[in-house]
């Protein structure tokens, strides 16, 4: 067994982490369903690989066996008073509080607990009368949830371990200063909260065969981009030969504003340099997620996304990491093994080797997804997959016509024409169809097929558009204005996504690395007294410049002839 650990850090992180637990939750629970697609039964998904197994329990008269993810969540108490479910079907609510030093005096204060919604009310009682009717229907849970999610928690219908959750604690008390590199030096400086979050991986990298890798989720748009880099830094000391895949994820909303005045453009300037330089310091393969609008893209063709709702913003970036990762779980299979259900493994390492160590030798990458995937047979609807492909990683340059370029491009659950599920044989066949048209071709190409689409569980948001069918066929090319459809409506969904590390990338490192010379290392700068209060001296400042500068070499082969002549 080759497991994956799954770490999510801070508030986006977890509201994408909620979404993509939820959709191996939906996934255990189809393979198990008599009623249920046979496709999900037959997916060649080794879902162990995310998941173990839990001792048995007794439960309302009832044995059962859990199974629990392999995940640990880092979060502040502010969230608290949600409501998650933990391993052996314990409800766990806690009010949440701050404790603060005031004139040398330690004060507590309380908040009322946050009450549960309807979805959360339904689970309780799901688990307390298993063999009774819903009191609840389903179309009133999700009215609730389109209405009503504050907290990724109140969505979350998985059962966690109870070494998953771990609550950072501190003196701070206003959440939204909690917003840059330097507001979490309280935090990064408790050694004991950082090595509270380390034995909470340990305890489940030991309970791992064999582990592939960490996958690592986190909101790196404030003080939780501090703390991911102590814990990655910590994960790079002790799990050397481990390979760590890091997805920073940003909420639409949080990325940019027109009102902010010059000091505060700095500071953001100079938090996403330092967040960049620190957190692909400690990783394998790093993946920025973060469109700044989904609902003005090219998905809006098919999805009706409202930007300021995490619980829809993060629901797509949480299908494609799914989408991404699915090679992870693929079942190994030899030369003469039975394709028909999937094809092209890949675990952790393999990935990172193919899309960091070829090439450029590049380690940033750019997420693509196509939901829904378009009609693989039918050539007139598809065009070019690529065009269908939308990036979620920002600032990326719009023309990619690179040589050199590495991709890693997973299919899944693709459809023809008719609405029919196409074989491993045919999405190869198309694909590599469209591969040969190109006028540039990569340098390497990986593609990972499975006949297992996307389900979409209860609690996802109702996104999709009325030109979507029941299986995520494309029925128009043209958005309907009907009303947007979700889980009751739409079973599952084909899905397309690609990481591809080319020169795309470049204008993300370079605005980054132009941003830290500029405010932070040019003599007389003005970001320089910012750096010194979040603890950064000019030489530690110079050497994350540097960093950044070696980020950019693989794309400019001649810095390094001026660095030798140097």
């Amino acid at each position: 067994m080759r497991e994956a650990v799954t770490v999510q850090v801070g508030g986006f992180a977890n509201y994408v982490g909620s979404h993509f637990w939820n959709f191996q939750d939906e996934l255990l629970g189809l393979a198990d369903d008599p009623d249920a697609d046979p496709v999900f039964k037959n997916a060649a998904l080794d879902m162990d690989v995310l998941y173990r197994s839990g001792e048995t329990h007794q439960y309302m008269m009832l044995d059962f066996t859990r199974v629990y993810p392999h995940t640990v969540l880092v979060w502040c108490r502010l969230v608290l008073e949600c409501m998650l479910r933990v391993h052996g079907g314990i409800i766990c609510r806690v009010p949440w509080f701050f404790e603060f030093i005031r004139s040398g005096n330690v004060t507590r204060s309380v908040s009322k607990p946050h009450g549960r919604n309807l979805f959360l009310q339904s689970l309780v009682e799901e688990g307390q009368n298993r063999s009774s009717q819903k009191s609840v229907e389903d179309k009133d849970l999700i009215d609730c949830l389109e209405n009503g999610v504050n907290f990724w928690t109140d969505y979350s219908k998985v059962q966690y371990h109870p070494q998953s959750l771990y609550e950072l604690h501190g003196s701070w008390t206003d959440f939204d200063k909690f917003d840059n590199y330097g507001s979490a030096q309280e935090v990064v400086s408790d050694w004991s909260q950082i090595e509270e979050m380390n034995e909470r991986l340990r305890f489940f990298v030991e309970e791992c065969d064999h582990i592939q890798g960490i996958q690592f989720i986190v909101d790196d748009s404030g003080g939780f981009s501090s703390v991911a880099a102590q814990f990655l830094e910590n994960i790079a000391d002790d799990y050397t030969n481990t390979p760590v895949l890091l997805y920073c994820v940003r909420d639409p909303m949080t990325l940019g504003s027109s009102r902010m005045n010059q000091r505060e453009s700095i500071m953001r300037a100079l938090h996403d340099a330092i967040s960049f330089s620190k957190l692909s310091s400690f990783c394998n393969l790093m993946v920025p997620i973060g469109p700044p609008s989904l609902s003005r893209s090219y998905m809006s063709l098919y999805l009706y996304i409202q930007d300021e709702k995490p619980f829809h913003a993060s629901a797509v970036c949480a299908a494609a990491i799914h989408s991404i990762t699915v090679p992870f779980r693929l079942q190994r299979t030899g030369p003469s093994s039975d394709l028909a259900h999937s094809s092209g493994n890949l675990d952790i390492g393999e990935l990172v080797h193919i899309l960091s160590d070829q090439g450029r030798q590049n380690m940033v990458t750019a997420l693509d997804v196509a939901m829904p995937a378009p009609s693989l047979t039918d050539r007139d609807a598809m065009g070019n997959i690529e065009m269908k492909l939308h990036s979620l990683t920002p600032e990326i340059s719009d023309e990619d016509e690179d040589p050199y370029s590495v991709e890693s491009l997973v299919v899944h659950g693709a459809l023809d024409r008719g609405g029919q599920r196409t074989s491993i044989s045919q999405v190869k066949d198309s694909v590599c169809s469209v591969y040969e048209a190109r006028e540039t071709k990569p340098k390497f190409s990986h593609l990972s097929a499975s006949l297992c689409p996307l389900p979409v569980p209860l609690p996802f948001p109702s996104i999709f558009r009325g030109n979507i069918g029941r299986h995520g066929e494309i029925l128009s090319d043209h958005a309907e204005e009907s009303q947007a459809k979700g889980s009751l409506d739409i079973e599952s969904i084909p899905m397309a996504a690609r990481l591809r590390s080319s020169s795309a990338v470049l204008p993300f490192i370079e605005r980054r690395s132009g941003s830290l010379q500029k405010h932070g290392v040019a003599r007389g700068a003005i970001g320089s007294m910012v750096l010194r209060d979040w603890g950064f001296g000019r030489e530690e400042v110079e050497d994350m410049g540097e960093h950044l500068a070696k980020l950019l070499r693989p794309f400019h082969p001649e810095m390094d002839l001026t660095s030798d002549s140097d």
